[in-house]
């Protein structure tokens, strides 16, 4: 097995597409906690409470957001509306005696503030690689190549790509080849999501 010797920062191609599962998967798998830094959509549930029905380890923990947000927006607008703003340098990594899945909110540009700053700013500062969440859609290969792309031009490291739901001809196949990023394990659209759905999945698998 493959462990990641630093946390991993989970982002996706774009929003609902499935980042929440793919860290409890991780989660699960390295023995990993969990962290969200920023929250929307408060009202609706947030992620804390969703990984804690979702991962078995008896030791795992959900650190405490440092933005929890009412508007299920993208975080510059959802803060505006309480009158909030959400400061990048305030963002801390919080100290644990484990390695950390953080998600993040949306995809890499979604802005998080009004000073232009991004998701993927916020990766920077955090120093750690990532795991591309890829959603199974016509269209995500555009959407795959061009996250890809940023993060090389930032000079991010990705430890590898997730897809979800059923596989369409090709896709990972020439994404990979292009690329030259590997993939970790493909995600079914399961009909019943709980723990021990989770637990089964990651005996399923093997990431390399």
């Amino acid at each position: 097995m493959n462990t990641p010797k630093t946390s991993i920062f989970v982002t996706g191609i774009g929003t609902d597409v499935g980042k929440t599962v793919v860290s409890a998967i991780l989660c699960e798998y390295f023995g990993f906690d969990y962290w969200k830094p920023i929250q929307t959509g408060k009202n609706l549930g947030t992620d804390n409470e969703t990984l804690n029905t979702l991962v078995s380890n008896k030791n795992f923990i959900t650190y405490p957001e440092s933005y929890l947000l009412e508007e299920p927006l993208s975080p510059h607008a959802a803060a505006k509306f309480e009158n909030e703003n959400v400061v990048l340098n305030q963002i801390q990594i919080p100290n644990s005696n484990s390695k950390l899945i953080i998600e993040g909110a949306g995809g890499l540009l979604v802005p998080i503030n009004y000073d232009n700053e991004t998701i993927c700013d916020l990766i920077i500062q955090l120093k750690c690689p990532v795991v591309l969440v890829v959603k199974e859609y016509l269209g995500n290969i555009n959407h795959t190549l061009l996250s890809l792309e940023h993060l090389k031009q930032k000079k991010i490291s990705v430890f590898g790509i997730v897809y979800v739901g059923d596989e369409l001809p090709e896709t990972s196949k020439v994404i990979e080849k292009m690329t030259g990023i590997k993939t970790l394990f493909r995600v079914p659209l399961f009909s019943l999501l709980n723990k021990d759905t989770i637990r089964k999945f990651v005996q399923e698998i093997q990431i390399q």
